[in-house]
């Protein structure tokens, strides 16, 4: 989901005030690119799990510190995600002009997940190197995970050339063990399919209902 957000933004420039511009001109586009991104930092998370069990086996502490910082880098993204959706709604609301100043005036301004910032980096770092070490991964797809490592942080990020390296090294890295995972364990029948699916979209359609009425 990380490449596909990152993908979605390509054309357009990289710093804050292009991306309010581009979310201007087109809203649908910035909004499916940012959303797709930030569900991709909350949904990583059984992916992480799951690499430090397998990286634990052998090699526990770098299981045990390349997780946590993974996971704190996913909750300061998360944060972020929440200050980018508020930027857009003030080009809504307030228009592109007051929308940048506003962005402007407070960029850079303290708050608690800033220091986390230096967790999204090295997490990313830890967990390749682990990898690697524990023989979870081989050398390609550790350093294709370390690549994570260059995405850039921050609010209102659009694309570089790091971010399609990183959010493909993710791809390069993570689908393979996540194929290999679904593999490994017994096929559910196709009624159980069907019932499961039911209940997730009937699930996911109450709590889309009820966040909307808060």
């Amino acid at each position: 989901m990380h490449f596909i957000g990152v993908l979605l933004r390509l054309p357009f420039h990289f710093f804050f005030p292009e991306q309010l511009a581009a979310f201007k001109d087109h809203q649908g586009l910035i909004a499916a690119s940012y959303s797709t991104f930030a569900a991709g930092n909350v949904l990583m998370w059984p992916a992480i799990l799951t690499l430090v069990k397998l990286i634990n086996a052998k090699r526990p502490g770098w299981a045990l510190w390349g997780g946590v910082f993974a996971i704190f880098g996913l909750f300061a993204r998360t944060f972020h995600a929440g200050v980018d959706h508020l930027a857009f709604q003030l080009v809504r609301s307030q228009g592109l002009e007051l929308a940048a100043k506003a962005v402007a005036d407070s960029y850079g301004a303290f708050h608690i997940f800033s220091t986390l910032n230096l967790a999204i980096l090295l997490g990313w770092i830890v967990l390749a190197i682990g990898a690697f070490r524990s023989g979870t991964f081989g050398f390609i797809r550790a350093i294709a995970l370390g690549l994570m490592a260059a995405l850039p942080l921050g609010v209102l990020k659009g694309t570089t050339s790091f971010s399609v390296a990183a959010a493909a090294g993710l791809c390069i890295a993570l689908v393979p063990l996540g194929i290999q995972v679904l593999g490994s364990g017994p096929a559910p029948s196709l009624r159980a399919a069907l019932i499961w699916g039911f209940l997730v979209a009937a699930g996911g359609s109450v709590f889309y209902y009820l966040g909307q009425q808060g």
